[in-house]
């Protein structure tokens, strides 16, 4: 099984250069005698498959220098392949292969010393390995470690190099897949945020058209101040939410909406609409305001706003609604409780369900953003039916703390 997966291309690569050597060793090996020829095959199969198996490489070019050595021939020009073999077990081979090809390298050193110095002297009737040549056989050792050695040193560079572009490479694709996540999360983040905006200013405002619109029809032949009256209160609330819906549309074209935000001093007007449009809200303020950063200010603001939005829809009005805003050191307590509508209260219990039949439409998607707008800015909001018949909205949402005052210094 090959140790190094390669390309067609690289393969073929490899078998070409393979067979360009083999075409440039073999006036060299016709000038010897089989066993030249046997051993120019097996290096020339060997670099064939350097990148493929290093391993059956490295096993082949032992093989070819095997058959070399047992034929008692000298070096030729084909052994320069066991360099392209050593290069490939560092570059490509696995851990195992690698080291092999080291070991091979101060091996094989070895054993051609021996070889030369001292087995061919012998056959050829020379003699054995003496004070005399000492020297010459620790220089070609030396120097056949240092040329084995290199190839191999410069497979393992470039394997280095290789892993090293590998991992840059990996590096790049997660810091590009963490920045598009990080996108997408932005993203979907602004459309929730926009998507929730949306709701809260159509939703209010569609609520009061509609239930002035009611009352004028109803006023029209009895009552026509009453009538003008409420339609006048039609066309501010359709302009103020015409207004609002471009800036939201604006804020989809842009990355910045640049128009003011409703804060805590905006509830007056807001309960002073839902008034006009014929629901009883009773407001009552418990203890010292706080300090709230825009975004806290904005949740307080849309819930209330949400909250009276579903009893104007869903609830009873002609009874009272009821809001109340408890400060405390830690941030303010919202409750908005207003009555469910009777049939809706009582078909829901008749069916043995409670009253979240009754609840459903209203919490579809307003009480799903009421939560949301808390939770963004640290608080927690439960929106439920009562056994009593009274839907309640109770929030907490916590106080900007407040940045010390320097001291003084006399």
């Amino acid at each position: 099984m090959p140790e190094y997966r390669i390309s067609r291309a690289k393969l073929t690569t490899d078998i070409v250069l393979a067979v360009v050597f083999g075409l440039m060793s073999l006036p060299f090996a016709l000038m010897g005698n089989g066993a030249d020829l046997a051993a120019m095959v097996l290096f020339v199969t060997a670099l064939a498959v350097r990148r493929l198996a290093p391993a059956w490489a490295l096993g082949i070019a032992w093989a070819a220098a095997t058959v070399q050595m047992a034929a008692l021939r000298d070096l030729q020009f084909y052994d320069f392949a066991v360099l392209g073999v050593l290069y490939s077990t560092a570059a490509h081979g696995g851990r195992l292969v690698k080291w092999l090809g080291l070991v091979s390298a101060g091996a094989g050193a070895l054993i051609a010393t021996l070889y030369l110095q001292v087995v061919m002297p012998v056959f050829d009737g020379v003699g054995g390995l003496g004070p005399e040549n000492l020297f010459a056989a620790a220089f070609i050792f030396v120097a056949s470690v240092a040329v084995l050695v290199l190839a191999w040193t410069a497979g393992l560079l470039a394997r280095s190099v290789r892993d090293g572009r590998e991992v840059r490479r990996r590096e790049e694709v997660a810091n590009r897949e963490r920045a598009l996540a990080e996108y997408r999360y932005t993203v979907e983040q602004e459309r929730n945020r926009i998507a929730r905006d949306m709701h809260d200013v159509v939703a209010h405002s569609l609520a009061v058209v509609i239930a002035q619109a009611d009352g004028a029809r109803f006023a029209a032949r009895t009552r026509p101040d009453a009538a003008s009256e409420a339609l006048s209160t039609i066309s501010g609330v359709a302009r103020g939410a015409l207004g609002d819906v471009r800036v939201l549309l604006a804020e989809l074209r842009h990355r910045e909406g640049g128009a003011p935000q409703p804060v805590l001093d905006d509830l007056g007007g807001l309960i002073a609409g839902v008034v006009d449009a014929g629901l009883d809200v009773r407001l009552v303020e418990t203890g010292e305001r706080r300090e709230l950063g825009t975004g806290h200010q904005i949740a307080v603001y849309r819930i209330v706003q949400e909250a009276l939005t579903n009893a104007l829809r869903h609830g009873d009005t002609t009874a009272p609604v009821d809001v109340r805003l408890d400060w405390a050191d830690d941030g303010i307590g919202l409750a908005i409780s207003n009555r469910i509508m009777a049939d809706a209260a009582g078909s829901a219990a008749a069916s043995g369900a409670g009253l979240a039949g009754a609840a459903t439409t209203a919490t579809r998607h307003g009480i799903t953003g009421m939560r949301e707008r808390a939770q963004l800015v640290g608080g927690a909001l439960t929106a439920e039916p009562g056994s009593d018949g009274v839907f309640r909205v109770v929030a907490r949402i916590p106080a900007q703390p407040r940045t010390p005052e320097p001291r003084s210094t006399p």
